[in-house]
């Protein structure tokens, strides 16, 4: 599966913390895009669709939220809520997040500019797309992040 956890590099002192987020360091791709989702109620699900070519990498910036993940090899749960981490989510990857703590401010960076075409919003059209693409996937070792 396209996923990774992304350490991001802490500076700071007794003044507070500070991360850059910097193209060829640690962010992979070019940024074109940068969005983030607050104030989301605790019961609501978000994203439900996967990309065709769009790479992102996701931040909390605050608070925490649940991932489920899925290339079609079957789903995978990541908790991301801690923001020296990011997750880097590569294309058709299928993305639905929950579990929106109260403060949660979720931050995504993506190399593409919005484009609805690149857009897959029904999961059975997106596992009937990604099965003629999925090759030697090992869940097991996306498990652990």
């Amino acid at each position: 599966m396209q996923i990774q956890r992304i350490q991001l590099q802490q500076h700071g002192d007794d003044r507070g913390m500070l991360i850059a987020l910097e193209r060829d360091r640690n962010v992979p791709f070019e940024i074109r895009r940068v969005y983030y989702l607050f104030a989301t109620r605790n019961q609501v699900h978000r994203g439900q669709h996967a990309h065709r070519h769009l790479n992102q990498l996701a931040v909390t910036v605050r608070g925490s939220v649940t991932f489920l993940l899925d290339d079609g090899s079957g789903p995978v749960e990541v908790v991301l809520d801690d923001p020296s981490q990011g997750l880097l989510l590569g294309s058709m990857v299928w993305r639905e997040m929950y579990d929106f703590s109260d403060d949660c401010v979720l931050m995504v960076l993506a190399d593409q500019l919005y484009d609805p075409a690149d857009y897959i919003t029904s999961y059975d059209d997106f596992l009937r797309e990604v099965s003629g693409s999925l090759y030697g996937v090992d869940v097991a070792a996306c498990q652990s992040l």
